[in-house]
């Protein structure tokens, strides 16, 4: 357990610091009020002090957007003249992806800087703060002592459970699915529709294994589709709550199974699907590592068992977008080679557009890579 360290009224302070991006305690406090003035808080709070708020919760609020407002204005002002912007365009874009998120990382880092004390219970001891208790526990599980997190991750639990309450819609189902705080939720949809749209192989309306369940959302798809039996696995216990909720929500945990599993569960199956992490690169919080892989360490796990989990004429769906090609991170030949290496073979390929606002957002710094995307569903055999 960590704590987080201040003064305060003259005496030496502490409570457990929570950071769900792993964060560790910063190690210069100062306590901040009302009276803080928006400069020299993101002074304070770029130079790596953090503020533990005493003063009224929605000025803190407002605090944070004029703090978002500053770091996003130095963003965009970058340097002065033209041969400077010129000298700081990236190389490639490899570097762009890089330097974008440095940049993210960065604009993180400072706005975490304002924290909110919390006491036993989830209760914020400050004026005009909300109730959040239900949506803490649905992300952290009982509080039974007091602690201190930034507001900026407070403020996505409370999104995380608006979310959770609302759904998202997925044509594909023609219903909503439910995802909890710190897992990923289903808003491209097109990924979900590949899986809706795919024949299914021989056999598959029997058993089908699903790597990865995340929210449940595929597994409910292969359901609804017609597959009697779908083990599904994850990791991660919070996906698998969530995956066990959605499918509850949906009437179909009787032909789902869910297992607390690193890829496969034991076994064959006539049809393995996978959606793994499409970007090879570090991810910087819990919910990043359904985009985010490490040296492509899923994929490539993925792929290097797949022949055994696999019955005879049986098929592999591993659902994956190109956008890592497009950012020269890992090319086209590297994914062939690794599907060739582990004795499979590809029977074929769907591909479909991504529709999500970025992919035709202009101003974005990957608007190249994400305006060339592709998903895919690749066809996996037995070679």
């Amino acid at each position: 357990m960590q704590e987080i360290h201040w003064t305060e009224q003259g005496e030496p302070r502490s409570a457990r610091w929570h950071s769900e991006s792993g964060n560790p305690p910063p190690k210069r406090v100062q306590v901040a009020d009302d009276t803080m003035n928006a400069d020299v808080a993101y002074r304070l709070a770029c130079e790596g002090t953090a503020l533990l708020w005493r003063g009224d919760f929605q000025n803190a609020r407002q605090l944070l957007q004029a703090l978002a407002r500053r770091a996003d204005h130095k963003k965009a002002k970058g340097g002065k003249g033209r041969k400077i912007a010129a000298a700081k365009a990236p190389a490639s874009a490899t570097e762009a992806f890089h330097l974008h998120r440095q940049a993210q990382s960065q604009r993180a880092r400072t706005l975490a800087m304002l924290l909110i004390p919390f006491e036993p219970g989830y209760r914020i001891p400050l004026r005009r703060a909300p109730d959040v208790a239900l949506a803490c526990n649905e992300a952290y599980g009982r509080g039974e002592d007091a602690f201190v997190i930034s507001l900026r991750e407070l403020q996505g639990l409370i999104g995380a459970h608006e979310w959770r309450k609302a759904g998202v819609p997925v044509a594909a189902l023609g219903e909503r699915i439910h995802p909890h705080y710190g897992v990923f939720s289903p808003v491209r949809g097109e990924y979900v529709q590949l899986v809706a749209d795919a024949p299914l192989p021989k056999g598959a309306s029997e058993l089908a294994f699903d790597i990865g369940a995340g929210t449940g959302v595929l597994s409910a798809v292969l359901a609804r589709r017609g597959v009697q039996r779908v083990v599904a696995t994850d990791m991660d216990r919070r996906a698998l709550s969530c995956a066990r909720d959605n499918l509850s929500r949906l009437m179909l945990d009787d032909q789902v199974e869910l297992l607390e599993a690193d890829l496969f569960p034991p076994g064959q199956a006539p049809l393995v699907v996978c959606n793994p992490p499409w970007v090879p690169a570090r991810p910087n919080s819990s919910v990043e590592h359904a985009v985010y892989d490490p040296d492509s360490r899923m994929l490539r796990g993925f792929l290097s068992g797949l022949k055994v989990h696999l019955t005879p004429g049986g098929e592999g769906w591993l659902i994956l977008s190109d956008l890592a090609e497009h950012l020269g991170l890992r090319s086209r030949a590297e994914l062939e080679e690794w599907i060739a290496a582990a004795g499979l073979k590809v029977l074929g390929r769907l591909d479909a557009r991504p529709v999500h606002p970025k992919a035709s957002d202009a101003s974005d710094p990957l608007h190249a890579a994400r305006s060339a995307e592709l998903t895919s569903l690749w066809r996996l055999g037995i070679a």
